[in-house]
């Protein structure tokens, strides 16, 4: 479980386009604060915690705490821009988050025991279809990644959501349709009595290659 991490902030008196550019003129990254009823609350944050939190991998399903001035706000990130060309984040906001609230974040996928596939183990490719999988968690108790099983798997197998055990209290955002996170496909040549390859993906989603044998 990802647990709570502090990152220190200053208040931003100014704001607007010109004052955002001053900010990241000083080093600092603009942001927000809004949410549980209260006024948006403006500050400005180190370019340099920014950074390590996004290289962190977990940055939008970690819970913050802004200590602004020995003033702290539970807070979690819901959206941040980058430069287009220098790739340095540009602007933060984050959604304050009461004790006991339940959150909806994106949790990423980790597949294990490839090799106990049967499939994948006779040249198979795994299709994956999320990457990520959107669910409400509790705030206190977001799980960093969320870990599929891929043992008995053969060629032609798709692994819906019913297969995956997630952590208590957490639960899946889609809630009408077992929906497919992988699948297992025959490799190029082999034909498999029964396998189809498109089997089960959903409409908008592009499986991605993730061949078990590649250097």
């Amino acid at each position: 479980m990802s647990g709570t991490v502090e990152l220190k902030a200053e208040m931003r008196e100014k704001v607007g386009k010109g004052a955002a550019r001053a900010t990241r003129r000083a080093g600092l990254v603009p942001a927000v604060i809004y949410g549980d009823k209260k006024d948006p609350r403006a500050i400005s944050l180190t370019i340099r915690d920014v950074e390590k939190q996004l290289e962190s991998g977990h940055f939008m399903n970690t819970v913050y705490e802004i200590n602004v001035g020995g003033e702290k706000a539970r807070v979690i990130p819901r959206d941040y821009q980058l430069h287009p060309v220098k790739d340095v984040p540009m602007h933060i906001d984050f959604l304050r988050v009461s004790k006991g609230a339940r959150v909806e974040v994106a949790i990423p996928v980790i597949f294990a025991n490839e090799e106990d596939s049967p499939g994948l183990r006779r040249g198979g490719v795994l299709n994956i279809v999320r990457h990520e999988i959107e669910v409400t968690a509790p705030a206190d108790a977001i799980p960093a990644e969320i870990t599929v099983d891929l043992t008995g798997l053969d060629l032609g197998d798709s692994l819906h959501i019913s297969a995956v055990s997630l952590p208590q209290g957490v639960t899946p955002t889609i809630t009408d349709r077992d929906f497919t996170i992988a699948t297992i496909a025959a490799p190029a040549g082999l034909k498999s009595e029964g396998t189809d390859e498109g089997e089960e993906v959903e409409p908008g989603e592009v499986p991605a290659m993730h061949g078990g044998d590649e250097d």
